[in-house]
């Protein structure tokens, strides 16, 4: 690999294994309730059970469907609509589940995923890792809304296609609502003809990307065009005791100026602490209070076993003998230096350091490939000062200059083993996922695997978010990402971001705090900040919920919508063939194709802890 995990300062976060061993005890507690009303006759005739689920039934709007349904060729046609984009989807997860698969089982390398874990699996805000409690109102509304229209869209098409409806519900799991469901009746359902049938059930993920498109299109057009980032640089973390910390900066402030200059976005405040002297500063919050903050270089995270022995808390005072207190200032002293002394306050004990250490981009070497075949070792870490000519201060650097590299280009490099200084000509390969050269390196971030910060906060990427969801401004995708459907593909991975490390930090909606980093503006602000940041909250839940809802119950598996569309189309391709047409030709088929995602898809999960070890 060529690319290693950003390093960041971890914001306050509101899950764990305890709150995760609540909500079992309470789920627990609230089933043997369940089966105690049961036993004892007390649940009315419209509710029904299944485990810890209770289902409630009702016949009231079948009169509703059946005039809803008057126009029937407009249903079928819109259905048939639906119907070929299941499939193209059917097919294409099918592909890619069996291509994640291949690739687990001829590269097993161990990858600790934390989407993965066992608690993000759990779509519940508070215990998934990237669900926060405060976005539970758009989450619970985009869920209900989801069921809605996809039951809704079954039992419509059901009276278009004249299936009689024995009852319509909602399934809940506590307060939680997990489903909907409608009950055609299995008479008129067998006697309704396969095509009826496969837009019956294609009717579902229809409407649930038909919703979709229309949420983000309210989204991404006026919502987020009347939403403006605020003045000041956003804070999204806090390093703990750091000088930030100890000032009384928290996240989800915005450092608004410095000794009086004032600061109107992130990129200002690096360029306004360079630019101030002495080791303390006037720190302006939110354009309301103002702090002193005793300004020091701190190590907000190091890689562990690393080759410059420091210590995250630990403040590097002078380089070189050469005080410094910023960044900028850091890699200022270092210039073309290879090595330098340190004088550093360490964290633990408080007392003074120093440290010798080669300042460049921290690597691992994979065995195997191009810098391995030259240096003969994988086991100690090596830190690259220079790459072909170029001096090299952090991986970030390297990185850069990796993916201006080719293939088959040779390569001079020089680093470090420890305080052994070596030089190596080296041939890339062709990088497996890009068109650039590979090295055959894991990097850690920082300089020599050392991450550092002014005063120990880390910015909010907010005017990023804000551009990707139609906001002004470059979105840090290229010009993909200002395409209506490149948003809405962003929009699906910025709950996860943070985690997968694509951005520093998971977006949920404008929640959580954030919200000071906006202001509404344009003739929405009549309604005011908060009803215009609920809206926009419930629209991109329900966009997200919604897209989830259709990719899910498009997978070819029974009892998923996907596996009744694959048994009738391939019904519909058997009756074609000249050959005489059994229900256990469809049956193997259907089975093959449902067990083939299945093993896919716990391969792709759990393949790489098992076979890589």
């Amino acid at each position: 690999m060529e690319h290693g995990p950003p390093a960041v300062i971890s914001p306050p976060e509101v899950y764990g294994s305890e709150l995760l061993t609540w909500v079992l005890l309470g789920l627990l507690l609230y089933w043997v309730g369940i089966i105690a009303l049961q036993n004892t006759g007390r649940l009315p005739d419209y509710v029904g059970t299944q485990g810890p689920i209770l289902t409630f039934h009702t016949k009231y709007g079948r009169e509703l469907l059946d005039k809803l349904a008057q126009p029937k060729r407009f249903w079928r046609a819109w259905s048939n609509i639906g119907v070929g984009i299941a499939l193209v989807v059917m097919v294409g997860m099918f592909l890619f589940l069996l291509q994640a698969a291949m690739a687990v089982l001829s590269s097993p390398q161990p990858a600790a995923s934390a989407v993965s874990q066992p608690r993000n699996v759990l779509v519940i805000p508070g215990v998934n890792d990237f669900l926060p409690l405060s976005a539970t109102p758009g989450i619970v509304f985009g869920l209900l809304v989801g069921l809605v229209v996809h039951e809704g869209g079954h039992g419509l098409l059901c009276r278009v296609e004249d299936i009689d409806i024995e009852s319509m519900g909602i399934a809940m799991l506590a307060v939680l609502p997990i489903g909907a469901f409608v009950e055609p009746d299995q008479e008129s359902s067998k006697s309704a003809s396969r095509g009826g049938q496969t837009r019956m059930f294609a009717a579902g993920v229809t409407n649930n990307f038909a919703i979709t498109l229309l949420v983000f299109a309210l989204l991404f057009g006026p919502v987020v065009g009347s939403i403006a980032v605020a003045s000041g640089a956003a804070v999204g973390g806090v390093a703990p005791d750091s000088p930030a910390a100890d000032a009384g900066i928290e996240p989800n402030d915005r450092i608004t100026a410095i000794n009086g200059t004032q600061v109107t976005e992130n990129g200002d405040l690096a360029e306004q602490l360079e630019s101030t002297d002495g080791e303390q500063v006037s720190v302006q919050l939110n354009g309301e209070r103002t702090v002193t903050v005793d300004r020091a270089l701190l190590v907000t995270a190091t890689m562990e076993n690393g080759p410059t022995q420091l210590s995250t808390g630990d403040k590097i005072r002078a380089v070189d003998g050469q005080r410094i207190a910023t960044e900028r200032g850091f890699f200022a002293a270092i210039g073309d230096n290879e090595t330098v002394t340190l004088t550093v306050d360490s964290g633990d004990s408080g007392e003074q350091v120093e440290r010798d250490v080669a300042v460049g981009a921290a690597v691992s070497i994979v065995e195997g490939e191009p810098l391995e075949a030259q240096t003969g070792s994988t086991e100690e870490t090596f830190v690259i000062t220079h790459f072909d000519g170029d001096r090299i201060h952090n991986y970030e650097e390297l990185g850069s200059a990796l993916e201006d590299s080719e293939p088959d280009q040779q390569v001079a490099v020089t680093g470090y083993f420890g305080d052994e200084r070596r030089q190596y000509n080296v041939t890339l390969d062709a990088h497996p996922r890009s068109d650039s050269g590979f090295l055959g390196i894991q990097g850690h971030p920082g300089a020599s695997g050392v991450a550092v910060s002014d005063i120990g906060v880390q910015l909010y990427p907010a005017a990023e978010y804000l551009s990707l969801l139609g906001g002004n401004g470059e979105t840090p995708f290229g010009p993909i990402g200002g395409t209506f459907l490149g948003r809405i593909v962003a929009a699906l991975f910025l709950p996860i971001a943070g985690v997968i490390g694509v951005m520093p930090f998971n977006f949920a909606g404008f929640t959580g705090g954030i919200q000071n980093f906006y202001e509404v503006h344009g003739l929405l602000g009549a309604f005011g900040d908060g009803t215009v940041f609920l809206v926009a909250n419930m629209l991109f839940w329900t966009g997200w919920i919604n897209v989830q809802l259709g990719f899910f119950n498009c997978i070819p598996a029974f009892p998923l919508d996907g596996g009744h569309i694959l048994r009738t189309s391939t019904e519909a391709i058997i009756s074609r063939l000249p050959i005489d047409a059994t229900r256990g030709m469809v049956r193997v088929v259907t089975t093959t194709v449902g067990v083939t995602m299945l093993l896919s898809f716990f391969l792709m999960l759990f393949g790489p802890q098992l076979l890589g070890g």
